[in-house]
């Protein structure tokens, strides 16, 4: 008999907001926005626990009004503006284990702001991860601008360049680039504990469509995100 291999999901959500004030546990369409990812979590089926990494005692009681663990209070010096995203998870990875007694062989890391996503999305990251070809998946759209061809910089004298010098002179012959969603991230067991970056030579792309793809950031975002949202009710 194959023993079933073990899943955490993590989702990370702090109180302190700047963009989009108290985003976390704002309403759209008529919930909560962390009750969303929380929902699609449990809906996929793939996770033995869902567990929330926050400093907010406000979202952590909303998340578990939707069925989510708050198993500890994210430390002050992993709440700041400042801090990283990957120590975060390592650390909601970390916590998890060691109160819950439990080994996981996979994690996945849901963003909060990023409700569109499918149970697809999450079935087709765990394919990847599970074939054994990666150490970790991140998601990403396919992106609207090209660096080698209209997406520009300034350098410091103020005037705007390519901000990858290129001969391409057409965006249809440039090379396919894509647009971090910031939507799921996965990791091996391994990799999520001994991981410095994202990013290796055993990273997999899962590519999502633009429309399961928008991350709150500003207002704008959340309005477009909330009447897509509300046109899925």
């Amino acid at each position: 008999m194959v023993n079933k291999k073990r899943v955490l999901c993590t989702i990370c959500a702090r109180g302190g907001s700047k963009g989009v004030k108290n985003k976390n546990i704002r309403d759209i369409a008529g919930k909560p926005l962390i009750a969303h990812t929380v929902e699609i979590a449990k809906a996929s089926g793939l996770f033995d626990d869902i567990v929330i990494s926050t400093d907010s005692d406000a979202i952590a009681s909303a998340a578990e009004n939707y069925g989510a663990k708050v198993l500890f209070k994210r430390p002050s010096e992993l709440a700041s503006d400042q801090a990283s995203k990957l120590p975060v998870i390592q650390h909601a990875f970390i916590q998890s284990e060691t109160i819950l007694d439990k080994h996981y062989d996979y994690l996945f890391d849901l963003d909060a702001t990023s409700p569109l996503r499918s149970v697809e999305d999450l079935k087709g990251c765990f394919e990847m991860i599970s074939s054994g070809n990666y150490d970790n998946i991140i998601t990403a759209s396919p992106a609207r601008r090209s660096p080698y061809f209209n997406l520009v910089e300034q350098d410091e004298t103020g005037t705007p360049r390519l901000s990858k010098n290129s001969s391409v002179s057409r965006r249809q012959a440039s090379p396919k680039c894509f647009d971090m969603n910031a939507s799921i991230y996965v990791w091996t067991r391994e990799s999520i504990l001994s991981c410095q970056s994202i990013f290796s030579d055993r990273t997999g792309l899962f590519v999502m469509p633009e429309e399961r793809s928008l991350d709150i950031d500003t207002e704008f975002d959340f309005s477009i995100v909330s009447a897509l949202m509300e046109g899925r009710v």
